[in-house]
């Protein structure tokens, strides 16, 4: 993996939290910013509302008033009131017509309480409230003043957005104070697992923190740590144990075949035949190794000549082919070496030389040395695009493989070396049939994986 996915999870890691944090102070703003618009809207109508009921009821009682001042005196009609807003308009029926031919603005108006808008000399509109009543013997108009009303009510709405503004601005600072405080757990739980993977052995975190949600969380991860190391260990005593006792038996092998090649009265057959097996038992221990340190996860050192080494395996399958038109050559001059184990270059390079030559009924398979990199091209069937998709993936076979021998994991364990070296392979379809397979290897000294 290179440096850039590797900084990606941590990058997202880093973002979902402060959307975690940004959340609950996004909810606390949005909480206060709607609790207080709703309880600032419930006031101004509220307000309006009891205001305006007032001022009707107020309107009413003094236009009954007036009638029944009228009841009582007929001949003085005109009545007089205490409040300043108040203006009081009565009119008998000889000043019926007057009224008629003038037509103020209020004069279609039904008995009621009704809002109207009056401009005055200056050209200011002016709202009032307005209450009618009409008599064949008498026409009442009460208007009250609301101009005072509606500047209190605009002074009032900037308050009220004042209010609304004050504790937005609140619930903010109380967001960011709470956050800090739900987040501080969690933030303190996240340094401890990060500082508890420099340590061997696990370290127990639960212990830390109280039994609440966090300590939970805590808890689990002490738990799932302890089951993690305990499949660590057992992998670890796994790999100890397969290196030794396998390692043992291919030694013994080596060295008595080594021994029986060494004899002079061996005849050919014999030599042919132990000569597969030295070559079985080179590539198994190779194998074997390359499997240990992908299991491992470390890399290994050296210094190891690419061509030797694709040399030795063009000869291995020379001897296998069997008959096969198939021409196995290597081209190009390049001093090219690897700081890796000849096992773990053997391994990757063998795995695609084996499928070349496994796939190519007839034609040639060229070992292509460049300065940096080393191709492998043969002239089988080629690649489908589905098989281009899924080829480095665990199992999978591609579509020529047939009924032929193999697990499908070769090329798996190609790319699982390739991430721990840091080396690139790619299986492109060949300019006119067959497939290329690119191996390429960073420089030797680069001191870091090619991204």
């Amino acid at each position: 993996m290179s440096a850039t996915e590797e900084g990606a999870p941590r990058r997202r890691r880093r973002r979902f939290r402060r959307q975690l944090r940004s959340r609950i102070i996004l909810a606390f703003v949005l909480l206060g910013f709607g609790l207080t618009a709703l309880f600032a809207w419930a006031t101004n109508y509220t307000r309006n509302k009891v205001e305006n009921q007032l001022v009707e009821e107020m309107l009413t009682r003094n236009i009954s008033e007036a009638a029944r001042q009228m009841d009582l005196d007929p001949e003085n009609p005109d009545f007089q009131l205490d409040v300043n807003q108040f203006r009081a308009y009565v009119y008998t029926p000889d000043k019926f017509e007057l009224v008629r031919i003038n037509k103020p603005i209020w004069y279609d108006l039904q008995d009621g309480i009704h809002t109207v808008t009056e401009r005055d000399e200056d050209g200011t509109d002016r709202v009032l409230k307005m209450a009618v009543r009409k008599r064949p013997d008498a026409w009442f108009f009460l208007t009250f003043d609301m101009s005072q009303a509606a500047q209190g009510e605009k002074q009032f709405n900037r308050a009220i957005i004042g209010v609304v503004v004050v504790f937005t601005f609140l619930s903010f600072f109380v967001g960011v104070w709470s956050a800090s405080r739900v987040m501080s757990p969690v933030s303190e739980l996240a340094t401890r697992l990060k500082e508890s993977g420099d340590s061997a052995e696990p370290q127990q975190l639960a212990s830390h923190f109280p039994d609440d949600e966090v300590g939970q969380l805590a808890e689990a991860l002490d738990d799932y740590s302890a089951r993690l190391t305990e499949v660590v260990q057992r992998d670890r005593e796994f790999n100890a144990d397969v290196s030794h006792e396998l390692r043992t038996p291919l030694a013994v092998i080596k060295g008595a075949v080594e021994l029986l090649l060494s004899n002079p009265d061996l005849d050919s057959k014999s030599e042919v035949r132990l000569s597969r097996i030295q070559r079985a038992e080179a590539q198994c221990t190779d194998l074997i190794s390359a499997l240990l340190l992908l299991s491992r996860n470390e890399r290994g050192h050296g210094n190891t000549d690419v061509g030797r080494v694709a040399e030795q395996l063009l000869d291995a399958h020379r001897a296998q082919i069997a008959g096969k038109p198939l021409d196995l050559r290597i081209e190009g001059h390049s001093e090219l070496h690897v700081d890796a184990p000849e096992a773990a270059v053997s391994v990757a390079l063998g795995n695609l030389i084996g499928n070349a030559v496994k796939y190519t009924k007839e034609g040639e398979v060229i070992v292509r040395l460049h300065p940096d990199w080393v191709e492998v091209i043969d002239s089988g069937p080629g690649l489908s695009a589905k098989d281009a998709a899924m080829l480095f993936e665990r199992g999978y076979r591609g579509t020529h493989a047939g009924h032929s021998q193999g697990g499908g994991i070769g090329l798996s364990i190609v790319r699982r070396l390739c991430d721990l070296y840091g080396w690139e392979v790619r299986v492109t379809p060949g300019d006119r049939q067959g497939v290329v397979a690119t191996l390429s290897f960073e420089p030797e000294g680069a001191g870091s994986a090619e991204a």
